[in-house]
């Protein structure tokens, strides 16, 4: 399953209120992370809680980076590849800090132990579809495989594949209010 493109099938309604297929083909929104890093499939975006649910438009063009628009969400399907070393070659921590934009950048991260780490004002429904995976807290790790799941509350974390195959997870995050720790 993992390392392939992934089929996105999209419903809305036609003019006469008919439910009908918008979508059905494999997303057009795949990107690769420099050096080597995980694969991200974009499926969808919101802007807004309430979702606007009308019309024809693929609302993931011009989505930028991993988190969603402000009082919005963002579905991601991400593989990681198995990487060697801890951390990977070509890590960059202010890179990643970059792809988050200064939004989501949290002030009240604790500084990195890895260069991977990041911390999102997101609730993040994580959900591994395949493989196995470790995620890092600030002082600990969990390990995760294939059907389990993880609900990050604006924590500081980083995903390390340590395993021999693709782990592939699906992400939907939702814009949050900053914490206050």
């Amino acid at each position: 399953m993992a390392n392939q493109d992934v089929r996105r099938v999209v419903t809305t309604h036609d003019a006469d209120g008919k439910a009908v297929v918008l979508y059905d083909s494999l997303t057009p929104h795949k990107h690769a992370a420099p050096g080597g890093g995980p694969v991200s499939h974009g499926m969808w975006v919101t802007g807004q809680t309430p979702a606007d649910v009308a019309g024809p438009n693929d609302r993931f063009i011009g989505q930028m980076g991993i988190t969603p628009p402000k009082s919005g969400s963002v579905f991601t399907i991400v593989d990681f590849a198995p990487v060697a070393g801890d951390p990977p070659p070509g890590v960059d921590n202010a890179a990643m800090q970059k792809r988050l934009g200064p939004e989501h950048s949290s002030p009240k991260a604790k500084p990195p132990r890895h260069p991977a780490m990041h911390r999102t004002r997101t609730i993040d429904y994580g959900i591994i579809l395949s493989g196995e995976i470790d995620m890092m807290l600030d002082d600990t790790e969990v390990h995760l495989k294939t059907g389990d799941v993880v609900i990050q509350q604006a924590t500081n974390h980083a995903w390390i594949n340590r395993g021999k195959e693709v782990c592939r997870i699906a992400f939907i995050l939702v814009d949050a209010v900053e914490p206050l720790t």
